[in-house]
């Protein structure tokens, strides 16, 4: 008897490795190339393989000395940011939830293939900072006088700080151009983020949310990861403007909120322009889980005249443009829209809630599509839904409130 039931112990636990490693190979095969680099990469990960990097702390609580510790935390991010000791790559950034006045951030080292830097807020305290919540980094709140540069050299206008007149006069959102959390400009690529993991940021105040244009370093390689994380700005919640993808190390967001405050301009939810110069394998930007919401456009992607390929996939995304004027009044131009010839553009929906005047724009021609499962649109009752989308006929009362943070009286906090 005993022996039967070793063999049935010995059956059973074999049958569970068995479906353990089948599940694993199903979610590696769901989740592509994205999903074995970030978990291959990422320094914080169960199964990181890659090199262990120096852990640098940022607290308002520490004595702001070494950042080795929560004690001898930084108190700035930019400090922990300028500490990173080396360009070999698994660096970990960690901040206490905190309200942080921020801008321009930059790193001093890209992170490498495999061993990806990662600046993360300990939203949940499992980091031993001793608190929960949001690590809020509010470009808007340094108490600088912020202008638009009318004599850039660049022939793009970019910012410059005034110190004749009282910062405090002049709280409030810094719209001006290239002022946001992540520094770039005509003369300072974005590309000093290439293969790092933003999570658990709370980023707003500013020209761009979760912003990164690559400008005088345009056309290479680049790769950036964003999970858990909020993004607000005057042109875009999120960007990611001027690079060339790597098929097995995509630009991705996951559970991420992303908003424009904006309608003037190529303003957008997430504005997206990449320089293929041809069309290649994989995708130039991949959204999952993601809510995506803008005041004319939940997705801008090129400008007009622009040249060059991009391809983007919204996977179980909401994204969400508020306006649905009448036809005679102000309509919004496109839920997604773009600038480019159609033959650049091809956009990929899975599984998408689809909210606004209008599904597509362009000012062009149409642009490519492809959908998979089911992809639903709610719009304006006279205009068209493109093949294959599925149109409400019931404002999707379930999601939006979820999207709003709306609940039923029964469940409402007393």
């Amino acid at each position: 008897m005993n022996s039967l039931r070793n063999l049935s112990l010995g059956i059973w636990i074999k049958a569970r490795r068995m479906i353990w490693l089948a599940g694993w190979l199903v979610s590696f095969w769901l989740a592509g190339p994205a999903g074995f680099a970030r978990d291959a990469a990422d320094p914080s990960a169960a199964g990181y393989g890659g090199r262990q990097g120096a852990a640098i702390y940022v607290s308002k609580q520490g004595d702001n000395t070494s950042g080795q510790s929560w004690e001898t935390a930084f108190h700035r991010i930019q400090t922990a940011l300028d500490a990173i000791p080396d360009a070999h790559g698994g660096h970990r950034v960690l901040i206490r939830p905190d309200t942080y006045a921020e801008a321009n951030l930059h790193p001093a080292f890209r992170g490498q293939a495999g061993s990806y830097n990662l600046l993360e807020g300990d939203a949940l305290g499992r980091h031993g900072s001793g608190a929960t919540g949001w690590v809020i980094i509010d470009s808007g709140a340094p108490e600088v006088i912020v202008r638009t540069n009318p004599r850039a050299p660049t022939g793009n206008p970019t910012f410059m700080i005034l110190n004749d007149v009282n910062p405090r006069a002049e709280w409030g959102l810094k719209s001006v151009d290239w002022w946001g959390p992540w520094k770039c400009d005509p003369n300072f690529s974005g590309i000093v983020w290439d293969r790092w993991i933003m999570r658990n940021l709370y980023v707003t105040g500013s020209e761009g949310g979760l912003g990164v244009d690559l400008t005088c370093r345009q056309g290479e390689e680049f790769t950036l990861i964003t999970e858990d994380c909020v993004g607000l700005g005057r042109f875009a919640g999120a960007a990611v403007i001027a690079h060339i993808h790597r098929a097995a190390e995509p630009v991705v967001f996951r559970r991420c909120y992303l908003l424009c405050l904006d309608t003037w301009g190529d303003a957008g939810g997430v504005y997206i322009r990449a320089h293929n110069p041809r069309e290649l394998p994989g995708y130039d930007a991949i959204f999952e889980d993601c809510t995506i919401v803008g005041p004319d456009n939940a997705v801008q992607i090129g400008y007009p005249g622009f040249v060059g390929y991009t391809r983007v996939k919204f996977k179980d995304c909401r994204l969400v443009v508020m306006n649905f004027s009448q036809p005679h009044g102000t309509p919004s131009t496109g839920i997604i829209y773009s600038d480019l010839e159609g033959k650049f553009l091809h956009v990929d929906l899975e599984d998408c809630l689809l909210m606004g005047y209008r599904v597509f724009g362009s000012s062009t021609d149409a642009f490519r599509y492809g959908i998979q499962g089911r992809v639903r649109a709610y719009v304006q009752y006279r205009q068209s839904v493109p093949a294959g989308i599925e149109r409400l006929r019931f404002w999707p009362a379930e999601e939006f409130n979820r999207i709003m943070a709306l609940r039923p009286p029964a469940v409402q906090d007393p």
